[in-house]
């Protein structure tokens, strides 16, 4: 395949994931979702939990990408700027965690989240590919998928892989404190903790081996073949270890990782054949506009809910509104239901979104870290 060419199916596939992103994250209420759009509630996958490791995989195809082009940059060049963008990511994604910068308390402030997650393991993975070669690259993979396993297992409580015991979560109490982490299953747990972020290390490396098969084969139609046999033993043996390290996106283990990278190449094998082998192209202009302007799109997104949640106020009948459920109650719900109303008012938001992005895109602006 020629080298430096942009692939127009991987813009696709990250406009894709970033609407889903858009989807699963604003219902009208998180009472009324329908099940694919939920996460799981421990272990299993649903097509939601499928969105960050997407991500997580797209960063490493890109990353490979990007450092083909700065083929005649020095190492500490290249390093320097990697970690001067993983610093970017990372503190962009804390300013929208202190967003709208009112009542902060620190002893209370989550320092995770999923931008910071990129950051710092978009940071670790390239610096890795920057000092060692392939065959240590897919050696350390291995070590750490294996490792983390066992670090689970062995540091784990009498239940290794639960919400309560598992070794991610004691590290993270003992190193952040309970209160910066996430209390969303109402203890403290952090999704994008630090032990978990290694294996996502590791989604972020597949992508990157993804993407230098591709640039390795002049002709492109093999190069599918071999990311679809790439993918589909990936999804094999994932699902083969997730017999006993269960597939969950909350550890991040290393079955997930596995099955969802598997996922991640067919679905690039079927956009790569469909739009630049087949040229069918017409139809992703919608997904261009997101995937090229993908960080734009989730700070659009994450600001414009908190606005919404922010703006509150007490009724004549002393019932408590905020800006979101009024909208979601007066406006959604009574025109098409509870459920379909939620997910209107998702689609909704995905649509302003996209509406914004598309006067970005018709100037030619893009947002770069």
């Amino acid at each position: 395949m020629k080298k430096n060419k942009r692939l127009i199916a991987l813009d696709v596939f990250r406009g894709m994931t970033m609407m889903l992103m858009i989807l699963v994250n604003t219902p009208g209420s998180w009472a009324y979702v329908y099940p694919p759009f939920r996460h799981a509630e421990w272990h299993g996958l649903t097509l939601t939990d499928l969105v960050f490791p997407f991500f997580m995989w797209i960063v490493g195809v890109s990353m490979y990408l990007s450092m083909q082009k700065k083929s005649g940059q020095s190492d500490a060049q290249k390093l320097k700027r990697l970690w001067s963008r993983a610093f970017k990511i990372f503190m962009i994604g804390a300013l929208l965690r202190a967003f709208p910068f009112m009542a902060l308390s620190w002893s209370k402030f989550r320092i995770f989240g999923v931008l910071q997650r990129i950051g710092l393991a978009y940071g670790i993975a390239g610096t890795m590919t920057l000092k060692l070669s392939q065959k240590q690259l897919v050696i350390s993979s291995v070590i750490i998928l294996l490792g983390y396993w066992g670090v689970m297992y062995y540091f784990g409580g009498v239940e290794p892989y639960s919400l309560e015991d598992n070794a991610a979560r004691w590290l993270d109490i003992k190193v952040l404190g309970e209160g910066h982490m996430w209390h969303g299953h109402q203890i403290a747990f952090d999704p994008e903790g630090l032990l978990s972020t290694f294996p996502a290390v590791v989604t972020i490396l597949l992508g990157y081996f993804v993407a230098r098969m591709i640039q390795g084969e002049k002709d492109l139609s093999v190069a599918i073949q071999k990311v679809g046999i790439y993918g589909l033993v990936f999804l094999v043996l994932g699902w083969l270890w997730g017999q006993v390290f269960p597939i969950n996106k909350a550890l991040w283990t290393s079955s997930y990782v596995l099955v969802t990278a598997g996922i991640a190449s067919l679905v690039l094998v079927v956009l790569l054949w469909v739009i630049d082998m087949k040229g069918l192209r017409k139809w992703t202009i919608p997904f261009q506009v997101f995937g090229k302007n993908a960080i734009l799109g989730f700070v659009l997104s994450i600001v414009y809910v908190k606005i919404l949640i922010k703006i509150k106020w007490v009724d004549d009948a002393g019932e408590k509104w905020s800006a979101y459920s009024w909208i979601f109650k007066k406006w959604f719900a009574p025109v098409f239901g509870n459920m379909n109303g939620s997910l209107a008012f998702a689609l909704v938001t995905v649509g302003l979104v996209g509406l914004v992005l598309w006067v970005f895109w018709r100037k030619g602006r893009f947002l770069r870290v």
